[in-house]
């Protein structure tokens, strides 16, 4: 995504208090579980860093290091980080298809959040998870979330323009684009199998796979934190607060393991 106006819209509608704070929170809450105990975390395809940020924030002990091939991405990234005034996080301009510049067996966790359809191929997608396996430390974690591509065009339509009155329209555009080219829960599922450490399992929302979810056995968050995910849950405006509950419903019909919110 290098198109200024895109950066602008995605990370306008993008606001951790916006369209997409549900998915957000979502997303925050089910990473830290996972990444719980790791010294150190590689964000693949960090865009803004909204999600990261919140992410840094919940896991202050963590160091985090966010990686995007996009310099205006990266420079929204890095404003972001210092306006929040966190010192736990940095970034790299990088190919998530080539981590030359990490390390073998150097990271305790990867994450990322809706980057991976923006792989052009299923070709670049193995390679992408070939260096996820190569960098994490055996037994390290994982938690990658994308779109998955859903069969009918009407299903894409609906979810690309259902929050439209609330977005900038590039922002809706995108969605659409980023819908098209997700890749199958199938292909997933195969190349997790095929190229990613053998206690990587995958789920997707039920019924529709729209969201697909590739992660690591999630262990126990603290009291502390796990108090402060319910405050933030609750503290959401009504309608998006039953986007997340959805959200935790669908997935955990799919097979996602866990409710950080419980």
């Amino acid at each position: 995504m290098e198109n200024d106006e895109q950066v602008a819209a995605y990370s306008e509608a993008g606001r951790i208090d916006g369209v997409m704070a549900a998915s957000y929170l979502f997303n925050s809450a089910h990473a830290s579980a996972v990444i719980q105990g790791s010294r150190t975390v590689v964000d693949l395809g960090c865009g803004p860093a909204t999600q990261l940020a919140q992410i840094a924030q919940l896991n202050p002990q963590i160091q985090f290091h966010g990686i995007d091939l996009s310099p205006t991405m990266l420079e929204t990234a890095e404003r972001h980080v210092r306006s929040l005034g966190l010192s736990n996080v940095r970034f790299t301009r990088g190919d998530i298809t080539a981590l030359g510049f990490l390390g073998n067996s150097s990271i305790d966790a990867v994450i990322s959040t809706v980057t991976l359809h923006h792989l052009p191929t299923l070709g670049h997608l193995r390679a992408c998870f070939r260096e996820v396996k190569r960098i994490l430390r055996a037994g390290g974690a994982l938690y990658l979330v994308d779109f998955g591509r859903l069969k009918q065009l009407k299903s894409v339509l609906f979810f690309a323009y259902m929050n439209a009155k609330a977005q900038p329209h590039v922002f809706s555009l995108d969605y659409e684009r980023s819908l098209r080219a997700a890749f199958l829960f199938d292909e997933f599922k195969q190349l997790c199998d095929e190229e990613l450490p053998a206690d990587a399992r995958v789920a997707a929302t039920f019924l529709s796979p729209m969201l697909t979810v590739i992660h690591t056995e999630p262990k126990p968050l603290d009291e502390q934190l796990r108090e402060r995910l319910k405050v933030m849950r609750r503290a959401l405006p009504r309608r998006y607060r039953a986007d997340l509950d959805d959200l935790r419903l669908f997935l955990r019909l799919g097979g996602l393991r866990g409710d950080p919110f419980r």
